[in-house]
């Protein structure tokens, strides 16, 4: 297929050049340049905007920051909605607000596009090998067309409904659900060193007997041994957080936990470890907690 691909950030590269790998065409676009010269060197070829990289294209992928990106890239000057024409089908792999993903939901079908939101479970080593884990949404023939763009990215996809929004939502819940292990792990990591035991032997006894999770053994690793480069930022905990409870407002949904770990984030922000790793910064509000 021919994809035009937006966004090569630290998820979008390799995805995108998992695409390249599987044999597609594509034709990428990034606001810093530098960032697309692996992707040339594989036969990619490099669009000027973001509207330049739908031309001729089966399908466009788009995997930017936040929802301000979005503004910019889609509607803006140059932008890609524009460009799309009548049928064409555009995959949401970002982590994006509920309300923005219903808005392109309501844009695509005014125009009489196609629209699968795809927003992927993984930290960048897991995209790098083709292990993400996809949540999709879409009409039934448009996600059948996203298949082969997706399969290649990921080792699973889950569908879970033709409104993309669907998607979205359940994206931003499951990464509460990751901010409330690590919120769990450190606060019992905290309690076994008081009590004179290594937090490592305590996360492989619980793990061993209680859940046989890889996310509790991955990201618990990560929370006592901070990596060199951040997999996901405090700051990027926030844009989740902050979007799930606005989601959850919206439908009058109260989330006291969510308002909790929102708390923390904020305090770890101000502690100056908004740049850190999610996991590992967490790990250290619950230690500095314990110091107060």
């Amino acid at each position: 297929m021919k994809i035009g691909f937006l966004g090569l950030g630290k998820m979008g590269l390799p995805m995108a050049m998992r695409l390249i790998a599987a044999g597609h065409e594509l034709r990428v676009w990034n606001r810093t340049e530098g960032k697309t010269e692996s992707l040339l060197r594989e036969g990619a070829i490099a669009a000027a905007t973001p509207a330049e990289a739908e031309l001729g294209a089966d399908a466009v992928v788009t995997v930017l920051f936040d929802d301000a990106a979005h503004e910019e890239v889609l509607f803006g000057a140059n932008g890609l909605m524009d460009a799309l024409s009548e049928g064409a089908l555009h995959i949401s792999c970002s982590t994006i607000s509920v309300a923005l993903s219903e808005r392109l939901a309501r844009e695509h079908a005014r125009r009489k596009q196609q629209y699968v939101a795809a927003p992927v479970f993984g930290r960048p080593n897991f995209a790098e090998a083709g292990r993400l884990w996809i949540i999709a949404a879409g009409a039934d023939d448009a996600v059948a067309k996203a298949r082969p763009v997706l399969e290649p990215m990921s080792r699973g996809v889950s569908v879970v409904g033709a409104e993309p929004p669907k998607a979205h939502a359940v994206k931003l819940a499951g990464n509460f659900l990751i901010s409330a292990m690590i919120y769990g792990l450190g606060e019992a990591f905290v309690f076994a060193e008081g009590q004179g035991i290594a937090p490592a032997a305590f996360l492989e006894a619980v793990n061993s007997a209680l859940f046989q999770s890889p996310l509790y053994a991955s990201y618990g690793n990560i929370m006592l041994h901070p990596p060199k480069e951040p997999g996901a930022t405090i700051e990027l905990g926030e844009k989740d957080l902050r979007m799930l409870r606005e989601a959850a407002a919206s439908r009058n949904t109260k989330m006291s936990l969510a308002d909790t770990l929102a708390g923390i984030l904020s305090e770890a922000r101000a502690a100056g470890l908004a740049k850190e790793d999610w996991a590992a910064a967490q790990y250290r509000m619950s230690q500095l907690r314990v110091n107060r």
